[in-house]
């Protein structure tokens, strides 16, 4: 309506103009009617330089000039005029054109009334009523559409609510459509096969922790069992050795759990100097008489930053699978790499490098990451006769990242081969003798 509006005003600007012209040109030529001729809606006055109003159309005969302004350099002036010799409440176009004649500037107003903003009864309906009929139209399309795209969205939440542990294998249905929806519904049904594949861990680690914690605590009953039947055959100290076999046992499995607890919740470990070469080269000594033979390789010196308690876990664990699965033999090396570096991270002192390598059967390229998983063991007979609860390894590794490192199985000329490598801690140098910055 507003452009249309502006077009009407213009167009009635321009008539008014033009009849306004038209007496101008027929006065230079004194040619002048009186009164002047009759132009329908049209009001002309012609007034002489000294304000007198000398001829008009007939509605405007005998009375004064409806305007007072006077055209600018370009020979014409447009203003909006009210009242005066108006009928009252009305409003006219009024358009003032300078005349010359007889050396003297006369003026030319002529006027039409003003075009309300509806411009006409019938247009305003008009454009009204289409554009109550386009809304409804569009509103009407706009459900239409917004009901077609959200069905499938109803349909998913709805697979959803039936989706729960008894069936967790169940998916969401995806649109055919190529759309956000689809893509909503394809990373869905991703999530869902996520948390699948962890119950099913899940569910595992509690079959193998039920089987590890029930498996202790029979023992402990029947060796207490068989003290209270034969109390006189018992001595108390062998019944406490036989128990305290199951209470390491038990305790063991509990400190995986409260580890992981730690790990989860993101319990900052301690920050300190820890020699590396000297805590793997103390848990070897440890370890010489067992049946399990360790060859280390340990250069001195290689330290690192982080927890000790930590890395002596993670130490403790890998040294712990290499016993489990080897056949004869251990091989320990500890190494410092001026210009290693940790996954795709160089790091500014070095690496500091741990590798475990056991005799053992080794392990599958495919199923190397499947060991990090926690609650996962390997489906082989020989795993499953370790005991475990399928935590150590992911334990380690993920101190290991905590403590800014990387741990992976790496291919071996035999058995599995597992390297830890961790940041070097700064040297002394670096700390008296900072590189510039640069």
């Amino acid at each position: 309506m507003i452009a249309i509006n502006r077009f009407a005003v213009a167009d009635v600007t321009e008539e008014i103009t033009s009849a306004g012209g038209r007496v101008a040109v027929q006065m230079e030529r004194d040619r002048l009617d009186y009164p002047l001729a009759e132009h329908p809606a049209r009001n002309i006055q012609v007034v002489d330089p000294q304000g007198r109003v000398v001829t008009s159309t007939s509605k405007l005969q005998g009375k004064p000039a409806m305007a007072t302004f006077t055209p600018d350099s370009k020979n014409s002036a447009t203003s909006i005029v009210c009242g005066g010799v108006f009928p009252h409440g009305e409003c006219d176009i009024v358009v003032a054109q300078w005349a010359h004649r007889a050396g003297e500037r006369w003026l030319v107003y002529s006027a039409s009334p003003a075009i309300p903003p509806w411009v006409d009864p019938r247009l305003a309906a008009a454009v009204g009523g289409s554009a109550v009929a386009l809304a409804a139209a569009i509103t009407y399309l706009g459900r239409r559409n917004a009901r077609a795209s959200l069905k499938p969205v109803n349909t998913i939440r709805a697979e959803l609510e039936e989706i729960n542990a008894t069936y967790p294998h169940r998916r969401v249905p995806v649109p055919a459509a190529h759309d956000e929806i689809h893509e909503m519904a394809e990373s869905v049904n991703r999530t869902l096969s996520r948390l699948d594949t962890a119950l099913q861990h899940l569910r595992q680690f509690l079959s193998n922790a039920s089987h590890d914690l029930r498996s202790p605590v029979t023992a402990m009953r029947a060796e207490c069992e068989d003290a209270l039947l034969a109390p006189q055959e018992t001595s108390v100290v062998t019944v406490v050795r036989a128990v305290l076999c199951s209470v390491n046992r038990l305790e063991a499995i509990v400190q995986d759990l409260l580890t992981l607890e730690r790990l989860d919740a993101g319990v900052p470990g301690a920050r300190d100097r820890i020699d590396l070469a000297e805590l793997v080269a103390a848990e070897c000594r440890i370890r010489r008489d067992q049946a399990k033979r360790i060859e280390d390789s340990i250069a001195p010196g290689v330290e690192v930053i982080g927890d000790r308690l930590l890395l002596s876990r993670v130490v403790t664990n890998l040294i712990d699978n290499a016993e489990s699965h080897a056949e004869s033999m251990i091989d320990v090396t500890v190494r410092h790499e001026p210009n290693g570096q940790c996954g795709d991270q160089r790091l500014p002192h070095g690496t500091a490098v741990l590798e475990v390598i056991d005799d053992g059967p080794g392990i599958d390229p495919d199923q190397r990451e499947l060991l990090f998983q926690r609650f996962t063991r390997l489906d082989t007979a020989h795993s499953r006769s370790v005991a475990g609860t399928g935590l150590g390894l992911a334990i380690a590794r993920q101190i290991a990242e905590t403590s800014g490192g990387t741990l992976r199985i790496e291919d071996s000329s035999h058995g599995a081969r597992f390297v830890l490598c961790l940041p070097s801690a700064p040297s002394a140098s670096d700390y008296t003798n900072p590189a510039s910055p640069g």
